[in-house]
């Protein structure tokens, strides 16, 4: 430990947690006034605290920041409690470590890098160590890696040769080797290292290391050495915001803007009102002592303004919209519709800040394997020698006809076979009982290489961990037909072959890689004999097989065809016999490399690719990857929602192709089916311009059409430009685009990335296939930069983790590959076909309610503050309030704020049924309908036209109006109760109007506040306050004297119509002469409600006559094609949404062809393909 202590390696405590109790007050505050919201009111206060320009009290800010502070403030405290919580408890977990040859107990925190600690079983590793030796023979040891990668399967790790024997205490305590190697890092699988001792070097590899975090399974104990302390590297997760988290920056900008405006004209109106009239009162209205002409009583009159202005940008908007987020989060938890009850798995929202992003999604990226399917590996078909196995049998041998059920495969021979293998071609199972020699070869090599762990509980009892589902199926499969593996040690693997026990040694393992995409063994038999076995991609190791293979490969690769075409996942399987000398020689090279300073990884590739040739074809596999359940349906409900979808898989295109049709991607009516495969820059450029011929024709004709119009004005380009999406957009069904890894390599290059696009916008569908992790994220960056559309990416394992970070949003499926990509994502489940729920009903709900909160919030606070304005040329620039402070304070924070709220959290146009079963219902979102700088300017206007009326109306009536008693009633607090009153009331019945879903909450939300508004009003002009604060609360009785007189109720009701009568004539006018889709579907339902009702009448009643119906008269042409193309089987409804709304989205189509103008215009002519209106 001394000697290791002057290296100053890192500590082996964690630490997430940010604050303690000294530094959470200072550190965050100092992050909250990051906020740019924050750090304006804390100005404002400021600015309050200068006599000569406050005119309202310092509390009337003070309040609102302290609560909006101190929320965040519980907020941040509350995680930070949690993380001080989990990091105490991993910290404190004890651990054995060696001190002076003497075992003893240390906490996790108090390991060092150069310690030697003892594990035993079911404990967790430490800190990442070297393994030194274990109770195993030869050093072995089993580990659990689930808490890195989410894999619960064994993996097997070794300790080298020299330090395995190292057993006891006393020996460990005399190690002193030393270990130089990489820095740590992010890899899980990489590691790269040299161990000096006794003047010998030794090389290390992942295999030897036991990382933090994994658990030592099926080994009583093992030794390691701490090579890294610490928790390790944490990647820094980018910080995803939302489309309208950005336009609200934006228009909070503008808003501020707009209030230095109004400060402007208020601070000249100011100081032209003290130059001409106010100067003629400087007897009894002198200025402050401070003020020495009018011009400098302007310049302050500026800055009280801006305070009393403020409300424009009300503190409590971040807040509120964080609320509303945490509250959409949990209905997406809480969903019992999204809770998959085999894996007992719940949907999760890990993030609380993209849900209503969730409702403008318009591309969705998904991986193939374990998302759109099962990840369920079943041994299918196989080709031996020549001859295809596995076609379903029927009694007498022949193929079986569609709709017969034979018998599978009886393995009752084989006492070891797993039970729940099914196979239904006996004749495999009669070529090994006769000893077919290629047949035996082929199950022995799936019985070798592999890298699977197998546990026997009983005798007889085989349990396999696999570390791909692939490897386990293939193992199963030899182990049923009498090829059983049955135990493995670092140097040896025993097979039991029909029945015999026989030992292989164990040479050397040629694992596989994404590179490579292929793995390899080579092992020794009884006899002596050494032979490679391989097992990979058809394209890699056919080009690797010896020439006398040809006519072999050749009808091999037919069968490979017709099991890709299958959508099964199909290997090659080949051996190679090696000659003792040539393998001696070999493997000293091999060894040599191993131990290279440099290039390491390098050199062993073109050792194992020297070996790996001239193999000879043994056969293929072929592994059926089952389709999950609803995927079909949910894609073709996606597609109606106008949401592309690309899949981006590593299998072969046939397979991908085939997978493509079965989840009706692809479909027998697309025109055509466009396969790029070029392995060079000029054929891949090419063939996408032969697959983008269509769209190019149809360019030219709009080109020549605007030119024919003649007289060369630039109108024309515009012309061209909307014209020719309409034309794109009529042509983008027909066609689907398929393109290879290698091929997209050279089309996501700077030169040919946006004719790639341009192809692959204007096709209905996109299959990426072959495509490396890294072109994943590549394809989703491609979309994402040039298309300004909102991208969604799902996927399930770690492969997809890139693409997951890189996407708008990012989906996990928690499957069989790990929970690495739900550690990733934003959102997690366990099935696709719940990402149909997600988007459809959660996604377009959270966005409806976050607009119509907005749109809400903007209008109400406009409505409050404007009125300030308009008192401004009344008091003579004064900055006198026309409310009291007690009422601006109040405002948001009580008055207004839960009934906004409660419509943000609850609300819904349409029921969740319909909004699945009207998919059309989802383009506003897309098409960000609901809340735009339009939206935003209209609710601008109605909140300044309510001011206008909400202090004209009042200021009208009380010039001549006169209490019952014959008194003048206007007063300046009858005037302020009056119109805040009438200010709440008409607020409160706006959001009774914008309310669509109404429950007991809404309810007592609204009504309750106009309570609470009543409740305080009386008591601030009580008896009681005033004489406990006689400077506070001045004016007794004002409030019961006010509204005592008619008068004042008729000017509140007045006023109340006057605001509210516009906005429900022009929303009865727009809901008759053009309703939204959500109109025409809540009024569809209405309709059925009552022809039910009706139905039930007339069922008690009974009717005599005719049966005969009107019903075929209201038939629409083009549903026979509709139910022949199979488009409708998920929902009767379905069909309905995509024709019954034809009229009412016009008004769509014609926005989305100008949006798409626009987008053209801006990236390139062709961008706005992709903007297609199905209906």
């Amino acid at each position: 430990r001394d000697y290791n202590e002057k290296f100053q390696y890192a500590s082996n405590c964690i630490k997430t947690s940010k604050y303690n109790i000294v530094t959470f007050l200072p550190v965050n505050l100092f992050e909250q006034f990051q906020e740019v919201a924050n750090t304006y009111f804390l100005f404002l206060l400021i600015l309050q605290l200068i006599p000569q320009i406050s005119s309202l009290s310092w509390f009337t800010t003070i309040v609102p920041l302290v609560l909006v502070l101190t929320i965040t403030a519980v907020k941040d405290a509350t995680d930070d409690y949690f993380r001080h919580k989990s990091d105490n408890q991993v910290n404190n977990r004890q651990s054995q470590v060696l001190i002076n040859g003497i075992l003893q107990q240390e906490q996790w925190m108090n390991v060092r890098v150069g310690d030697i600690i003892k594990l035993e079983n079911n404990q967790f590793v430490a800190a990442d160590l070297l393994l030194l030796s274990s109770s195993e023979p030869h050093g072995l040891c089993y580990i659990e890696t689930a808490e890195l990668d989410g894999e619960t399967n064994m993996k097997v790790r070794q300790a080298i040769p020299v330090t395995s024997e190292l057993a006891d205490t006393s020996r460990l305590a005399q190690f002193d080797g030393e270990v130089i190697c990489e820095t740590p890092n992010n890899k899980l699988d990489k590691f790269s290292g040299t161990l000096y001792w006794k003047e010998n070097k030794y090389l290390l590899s992942n295999q030897n290391m036991l990382l933090r975090g994994c658990v030592l399974r099926n080994t009583e104990w093992c030794f390691g050495l701490v090579i890294f302390a610490g928790g390790g590297p944490h990647g820094r997760t980018k910080f995803k915001r939302t489309s309208i988290d950005r336009l609200m920056n934006t228009l909070v900008l503008w808003i501020f803007g707009f209030l230095v405006c109004m400060g402007v004209i208020l601070a000249f109106g100011n100081a032209i009102w003290e130059y001409k009239v106010g100067a003629r009162f400087q007897m009894y209205l002198p200025w402050d002592t401070a003020v020495d002409s009018a011009a400098f009583s302007g310049f302050l009159s500026f800055w009280s303004y801006i305070i009393i202005l403020n409300t424009v940008v009300p503190i409590s908007l971040y807040v509120s919209v964080e609320v509303i987020r945490l509250g959409h989060s949990y209905f997406i938890n809480w969903d019992k519709k999204m809770y998959c009850a085999k894996r007992r798995t719940p949907a999760e929202a890990r993030t609380t800040t993209l849900n209503e992003e969730l409702g403008q999604v318009e591309y969705i990226f998904s991986d193939k394997t374990g998302t759109l399917t099962q990840n369920i590996m079943v041994f299918s078909k196989c080709s031996v020698h020549g001859r295809s196995y596995g076609d379903v049998q029927d009694m007498l041998g022949h193929k079986a006809e569609l709709g017969e059920c034979p018998e599978p495969v009886d393995f009752s021979f084989n006492p070891l076979a797993d039970p729940r293998f099914r196979f239904w071609d006996a004749g495999l199972l009669a070529a090994v009982q006769l000893g077919n020699p290629h047949v035996h070869e082929f199950f022995r090599l799936l019985s070798l290489c592999h890298t699977v762990m197998s546990e026997e509980k009983n005798e007889g009892e085989l349990y396999y961990k696999a570390q791909s589902p692939d490897e386990g199926a293939l193992v199963t499969a030899a182990r049923n037909f009498g090829f059983v593996f049955r135990a493995r040690t670092p140097k040896t693997i025993t097979v039991h072959e029909l029945g015999h026990a026989i030992t292989y040694q164990l040479l050397a393992i040629l694992d596989f890689n994404n590179v490579r995409k292929r793995m390899s063994v080579i092992v020794r038999n009884p006899e002596g004999k050494i032979r490679l076995y391989c097992k990979g991609a058809d394209t890699i190791l056919l080009e690797r097989l010896h020439p006398a293979n040809l006519e072999l490969a050749s009808i091999t690769t037919d069968h490979l065809n017709e099991y890709a075409g299958e959508g099964l996942r199909t290997l090659v399987l080949a051996y190679k016999d090696l000659e003792e000398g040539y393998y001696g020689d070999w493997a000293e090279r091999l060894r040599r490399a191993s131990l290279a300073p440099d290039a390491r990884e390098d050199r062993l590739a073109r050792l194992y690719d020297e070996v790996e040739h001239d193999m000879m074809l043994l056969g293929a596999t072929a592994i059926e990857d089952k389709l999950q359940q609803g995927v079909p349906e949910t894609i073709a409900i996606l597609t109606l929602a106008n949401i592309k979808i690309w899949v981006l898989t590593g299998d072969k295109p046939e397979t991908a192709v085939n997978i493509g049709y079965s989840c009706k991607m692809l479909t027998d009516d697309m025109t055509e089916v466009f396969v790029v495969t070029g392995h060079t820059v000029l054929e891949v450029r090419e063939e996408l311009r032969v697959s983008s011929l269509p769209h190019w024709k149809a360019r030219e004709k709009m080109m020549d059409g605007s030119r024919s119009m003649g007289n060369g004005f630039s109108c024309q380009e515009k012309l061209c430009s909307s014209k020719l999406t309409s034309v794109l957009e009529a042509i983008a069904g027909e066609y689907a685009l398929v393109i290879n890894g290698h091929s997209l390599a050279h089309a996501l290059e700077a030169d040919m990335e946006l004719e790639f696009l341009e192809t692959a916008c204007a096709c209905k569908a996109v299959i990426c296939c072959r495509v490396t992790p890294l072109q994943k994220a590549q394809v989703v960056e491609l979309v994402k930069k040039y298309k300004k559309a909102v991208t969604l990416a799902i996927g399930d394992g770690a492969n997809d983790v890139s693409m997951i970070k890189t996407a708008h949003i990012g989906v996990g499926i928690s499957g069989l590959e790990g929970i690495q990509a739900v550690l990733a994502a934003d959102y997690s489940f366990s099935q696709f076909k719940f990402l149909q729920r997600l988007l459809l009903v959660h996604g377009r709900w959270s966005y409806l309610r976050m607009c119509k909160f907005l749109c809400y919030f903007f209008y109400k606070n406009f409505a409050f503050t404007m009125v300030h304005f308009w008192f401004g040329f009344f008091c003579g620039f004064s900055a006198q309030t026309v409310y009291d402070q007690y009422f601006i304070t109040l405002y948001n924070i009580v008055y207004t704020s839960l009934p906004v709220l409660a419509m943000g959290v609850f609300d819904q146009d349409v029921p969740e049924q319909r909004s699945m079963e009207y998919p059309k219902l989802y383009e506003p979102g897309q098409l960000n309908l609901l809340f735009n700088k339009r939206e935003f300017f209209i609710c601008i206007a109605q909140g300044i036209y309510t001011s206008v009326l909400m202090f004209f109306i009042p200021y009208g009536v009380f010039a001549d109006a006169t209490r019952d008693d014959g008194a003048q009633l206007a007063d300046y607090q009858s005037f302020a109760v009056t119109v805040a009153t009438s200010l709440v009331i008409v607020v409160s019945v706006q959001i009774g109007l914008d309310t669509g879903f109404w429950t007991a909450i809404n309810h007592f939300f609204i009504w309750g506040s106009l309570a609470v508004y009543f409740a305080i009003l009386f008591a601030m002009h009580s008896n009681g306050l005033f004489q406990m604060f006689p400077n506070q609360f001045r004016f007794v009785g004002n409030a019961q004297n006010t509204l005592a007189q008619p008068i004042v109720w008729l000017t509140i009701a007045l006023t109340t119509v006057v605001c509210i009568m516009p906005v429900v004539a022009f929303r009865f006018l727009k809901l008759d002469l053009k309703p939204e889709l959500s109109d025409t579907v809540r009024y569809t339902q209405l309709v059925r409600k009552k022809q039910k009702a009706q139905h039930r009448c007339m069922r008690r009643v009974g009717r005599a006559g005719s049966r005969r119906s009107g019903y075929a008269f209201s038939h629409q042409e083009g549903f026979g094609e509709l139910i022949m193309s199979g488009k409708n089987m998920r929902l009767s409804s379905l069909a309905l949404s995509s024709f019954a709304t034809r009229s009412s989205t016009s008004w769509i189509e014609t926005l989305r062809k100008k949006k798409s103008g626009d987008s053209s215009n801006a990236s390139s002519p062709s961008c706005g393909a992709d903007k297609t209106l199905k209906v």
